[in-house]
């Protein structure tokens, strides 16, 4: 199977974002192995360990105005790319995206590094995914930073399919255009760094493939695991939890969210961002700071 990897000249210069990158090689079932992008910055012996998880159709990038704020505090940053964007490798073929590769290596990458104490930070499909890890490994979790974004159980909204019938008619998304529109104070260099992971159309595989992946019915890939950790968050998660809302998000804004805080067991009232949308790390300074203060962290 053809994998594609973005030169690393797409990467120069982008504002805000002076991190060098790190890779790790995973092997991962049905492409060999892939090389997996991360940013890890902060002391490698800290307390608490970020992991920051993005979306689609987005990167590691999307957390550049938070990234900061928990270095500061002195937490360590740890913020992968999922195959398919960002630096990591992209599989060229569609059909190779599935529900479980994603999370199995995700998985091994959590024990590949060895990370602890974590405080998973997450938004979207790095929602989707990420909420079904804890109850994989519940001694490395200790904390919770969610945003705008669902577990999968195989029901979706009628917002959710108007998205995925537009994404499906744009195979080759105008990813800077779109994070433009739902975040209109970017910068035109900042949308051109959410397009700098797609040098053409081929590299777009991953893009097209998630919002196909989202459990859309009780027995569709991922739904039952999705299932079982809704029952992990409102059972047995014994960790601290801090949610926050873009308010704007027409898909997984308030209603959605203050459902999922419903299913966290000992999640506070969330926080509002009135003006925020579904890439709500865009406003994601004050948010970061807020999660800190809960935490007790800063």
């Amino acid at each position: 199977m053809e994998v594609l990897r973005t030169p690393d000249e797409r990467f120069a210069g982008l504002p805000g974002w002076p991190y060098v990158p790190h890779y790790v090689d995973q092997v991962v079932e049905g492409a060999g192995t892939l090389r997996r992008h991360y940013v890890d910055e902060g002391p490698r012996d800290a307390a608490v360990t970020a992991l920051c998880l993005h979306g689609q159709p987005t990167w590691s990038y999307l957390y550049r105005k938070m990234l900061p704020v928990f270095t500061a505090a002195g937490v360590r940053v740890v913020a992968p790319d999922f195959f398919g964007f960002g630096r990591s490798d992209k599989p060229a073929d569609d059909a190779w995206y599935t529900f479980d590769r994603h999370r199995d290596a995700m998985l091994g990458f959590i024990e590949r590094l060895d990370l602890r104490n974590v405080m998973l930070v997450c938004q979207d499909w790095g929602g989707l995914i990420g909420l079904t890890l804890p109850m994989a490994a519940p001694q490395r979790f200790t904390r919770l930073l969610v945003m705008n974004t669902g577990l999968g159980t195989g029901t979706v909204t009628e917002g959710f399919l108007k998205w995925r019938a537009y994404a499906n008619s744009q195979p080759d998304l105008a990813v800077g255009k779109l994070m433009k529109r739902g975040c209109p104070m970017l910068t035109d260099a900042e949308a051109a760094a959410y397009d700098a992971p797609f040098p053409d159309v081929r590299h777009k595989a991953g893009v097209r493939a998630f919002p196909n992946l989202v459990p859309d019915r009780e027995d569709a890939p991922g739904a039952a695991l999705s299932r079982d950790a809704g029952r992990f968050w409102s059972e047995r998660w014994t960790g601290e939890s801090f949610m926050a809302i873009g308010m704007q998000d027409p898909v997984l804004g308030e209603v959605p969210m203050r459902a999922l805080a419903r299913r966290i067991r000992g999640c506070p009232p969330p926080m509002e961002v009135a003006d925020g949308g579904h890439f709500v790390q865009e406003w994601g300074e004050p948010i970061a700071r807020a999660a800190l203060a809960h935490f007790k962290l800063a």
